[in-house]
């Protein structure tokens, strides 16, 4: 899950798992939210998808709020928000001068 880091964009992957995250919500349920947004585009393997979690909790954009038997829920944290929205400000300005170029 590498990110940019001078321009502070996120990688496709991991905006997707912050958004599927506004709820709580497990491993198998972050994969079918992924899949089901993107038509089947992006289809998240187990170890992708832990992977970015570690480094996801790690970064303490999102935290784990249910530990049962056999699932892990997380949810996103205030920084995993704030960090969403300059992704969504971001991708509007390249949306914003793309359009002008194009049109």
């Amino acid at each position: 899950m590498k990110e940019n880091i001078k321009s502070g964009a996120l990688t496709e992957v991991t905006l997707y798992v912050l958004l599927s995250l506004y709820s709580p919500n497990h491993g198998y349920g972050i994969m079918q939210f992924v899949e089901e947004k993107t038509n089947g585009r992006l289809i998240l393997g187990a170890g992708t998808l832990y992977g970015a979690i570690k480094t996801l909790v790690d970064k303490k954009w999102i935290e784990l709020v249910h530990e049962g038997t056999k699932k892990k829920d997380y949810l996103i944290t205030k920084l995993g928000k704030e960090i969403v929205n300059k992704e969504l400000k971001r991708l509007n300005d390249v949306l914003n001068v793309a359009n002008q170029i194009v049109k």
